[in-house]
């Protein structure tokens, strides 16, 4: 028995989510529907970084599971890729050691949000991309990204549904990407909440519109309730980028 590391890309349009749902198409299923295939119809279970919801994609996902197979690890980027959907991709396959897991020996993750800035919107990126075709005052947003750096509890951040009890999060990084008719928020942290970036987007664009000042950021982290914070933003502009490791 061998340990296997596996780096992915999805596409979440067509999917409800990353973790197997009763009657509902997600990603781990479809994964593991190929691997105990390829295992002659021994069920494999596939242990991810994290889950990621409906409509979210993924570039860099991480996943990784244990097989009995003789099949060097080079030739599994290949065969896997032959059987599973066009909406997932095997980008690479590497074997561990049998003490690592994907989600535990997490050290960062970095999310991605992307935004449609134009008038119109564009019917081939509606899939991809949240289209919001509002002015936005980007310095203020800036400023208020810098509150969020630093370790804190992201209570008033994540969704009220969110189950476990420890909401302390560290985010090293969070930033403003700007390119011609597109807005990207990105962020680096320890580990994320539930809905925890589609609510630090959608309150960072009450900044940017004015509903919020940029200082007042550290006062809806201090309240540590969900109603002060922004709305969730839709899932289809989210896009779980990079997961690290030591």
């Amino acid at each position: 028995m061998k340990r296997l590391i596996s780096v992915i890309s999805y596409d979440g349009s067509a999917f409800h989510g990353y973790q197997v749902q009763p009657n509902k198409r997600s990603v781990q299923a479809e994964i593991e529907a190929v691997l105990s295939k390829m295992h002659k119809g021994t069920p494999i279970r596939v242990f991810a970084s994290g889950r990621t919801d409906a409509k979210v994609h993924a570039v860099g996902q991480v996943i990784h599971f244990d097989t009995s197979l003789s099949i060097p690890a080079q030739q599994w980027k290949k065969a896997l890729n032959s059987l599973l959907p066009d909406d997932i991709s095997i980008i690479d396959v590497t074997e561990v050691e049998d003490h690592f897991h994907a989600r535990f020996n997490v050290v960062k993750k970095e999310y991605r949000y992307k935004m449609l800035t134009t008038q119109e919107p564009n019917v081939f990126k509606r899939h991809y991309y949240y289209h919001y075709p509002y002015q936005l005052d980007h310095e203020a947003i800036t400023q208020a990204m810098r509150q969020l750096v630093g370790t804190y509890d992201f209570t008033s951040f994540c969704s009220a549904k969110t189950e476990i009890d420890d909401k302390v999060r560290t985010l090293y990084e969070v930033e403003l990407l700007e390119e011609e008719g597109e807005l990207i928020f990105r962020f680096v942290g320890n580990g994320f909440l539930y809905n925890m970036v589609r609510i630090l987007v959608g309150t960072l664009l009450d900044v940017g519109r004015g509903a919020i000042k940029p200082m007042d950021i550290k006062n809806i982290i201090e309240k540590k309730d969900r109603s002060f914070a922004g709305k969730t933003v839709p899932g289809h502009g989210l896009y779980l980028w990079k997961v690290s490791y030591k």
